[in-house]
């Protein structure tokens, strides 16, 4: 749910950064398999607005054995 602006994070706190208090985008965090290499990094930040819908978009689940 956080806002999206393209110049936050070279500034944003390290630690839970909130996003700017206004605007229209949200924060679409990491990437698809379906997307270029780049864009499949967890630390990947995109923009789209709260309504977008996408069949790329999601979470994905990891199974670490121990």
């Amino acid at each position: 749910s956080d806002r999206y602006d393209n110049e936050y994070y070279a500034t944003s706190p390290s630690i839970n950064p909130k996003g700017p208090a206004s605007g229209s985008y949200r924060v679409l965090r990491g990437g698809s398999w379906y997307r270029y290499p780049l864009f499949c990094r967890v630390a990947y930040r995109g923009s789209h607005f709260p309504s977008s819908r996408d069949s790329s978009y999601g979470f994905r689940l990891v199974c670490v054995p121990q």
